[in-house]
């Protein structure tokens, strides 16, 4: 059976089955609604039921409480409509420059960029061509059904093999073969791009980019594609890590700093040990981003990492920096384990 959904506040509509989700059908019918990993842990997509009714398959309390579905909250990725619906969400037309595609890639190179953390570059079919924009995503199609997905690292210009930055979760289904068995030259299928994180190239306000861990990977790529517009938009990236050796690129952030007088870098460490002599910025990576920045109202902010980090900069800079709420755009990263609680 299907339902009608409408959008507000543009008034656009779509049909959608009930045995699918919302998010689905909205790609489907070539509407981009806010979204992350798709399978209910990171929140990306939440938005409010204004008419009508929805039921919720599994997902992570952190990403939807029972406190915000009973006052209309709802998690597009894994909400199927038991009603026509009208929901209330910011979207945009799909744009048929960037086609969601299914495609066959071989690994040309892996690379270890830190003790956990693996650089995979993907080579594509001779005459095959990924468009995405900076910051978006793919999803791997694994045995068994299972889909895990990991950001671009490079900027959508470069003539370099994709690049992705994957770190070891110990006992997780791929990461495991990412770091004993799986080797150059092995053919990994994926889908994609994905994702409404990207950089708004629409706007001249100053940027705040802010990663924790590998989502620094998306963020380099935003970061590269800025450098290839020749923006001169102010730009400050604060990279944050438990320890000094997960920020695993930070030559390439210093060249950064040293070429362009426009961007800074700000690395901040939350775990330093003695030996680590670590001297820079300690603490938590978005507190740091506050005591610089107090005044947020004319920014963009860009972030990716953990859910903990992205959903604490989003409600600190916004409650308590004027940030503008529809001006933070972030990615957070789920991890095997939450997938396996949904």
């Amino acid at each position: 059976m299907a339902f009608q959904i409408s959008l507000s506040p543009s008034g656009r509509q779509f049909e959608c089955d009930s045995d699918e989700t919302i998010l689905s059908a909205a790609l489907r019918a070539g509407f981009i609604l806010p979204y992350g990993c798709k399978n209910g842990a990171c929140g990306s997509c939440k938005g409010k039921v204004l008419n009508g009714t929805v039921a919720h398959g599994p997902h992570q309390e952190r990403a939807l409480n029972a406190e915000e579905e009973a006052q209309g909250g709802a998690l597009f990725c894994c909400a199927k409509p038991s009603s026509d619906v009208q929901i209330e969400a910011r979207e945009q037309l799909a744009d048929d420059e960037y086609p969601i595609k299914k495609l066959p890639s071989r690994i040309s190179k892996i690379e270890k960029l830190a003790d956990d953390v693996m650089l995979i570059s993907l080579q594509l079919p001779a005459n095959e061509k990924l468009n995405y924009r900076a910051g978006q995503y793919i999803e791997f199609m694994l045995n068994d059904g299972k889909r895990r997905s990991y950001s671009l690292a490079n900027a959508p210009h470069s003539e370099e093999h994709l690049s992705l930055h994957i770190r070891h979760m110990p006992g997780g289904f791929f990461t495991d073969q990412v770091f004993s068995t799986v080797k150059e030259r092995d053919i990994l299928r994926f889908e994609g791009p994905q994702g409404s994180f990207y950089l708004r190239e629409d706007s001249d306000k100053p940027i705040i980019l802010l990663a924790s861990g590998t989502g620094f990977a998306p963020i380099k790529a935003i970061m590269e594609h800025l450098i290839h517009l020749q923006s001169t938009r102010p730009v400050t990236l604060y990279w944050g890590g438990r320890r000094p050796k997960d920020l695993y690129m930070q030559i390439l952030c210093k060249e950064w700093a040293s070429k362009f007088a426009h961007f800074t870098y700000v690395p901040v460490v939350s775990d330093a040990h003695a030996d680590d002599q670590w001297t820079g910025r300690t603490g938590f990576v978005h507190q740091a981003v506050l005591q610089d920045h107090p005044d947020l109202s004319g920014y963009q902010v860009y972030a990716c990492g953990a859910p903990i980090v992205v959903e604490s900069a989003k409600r600190d800079f916004v409650a308590q920096s004027g940030l503008p709420a529809e001006e933070f755009y972030a990615d957070s990263f789920t991890s095997e384990a939450d997938l396996a609680k949904n």
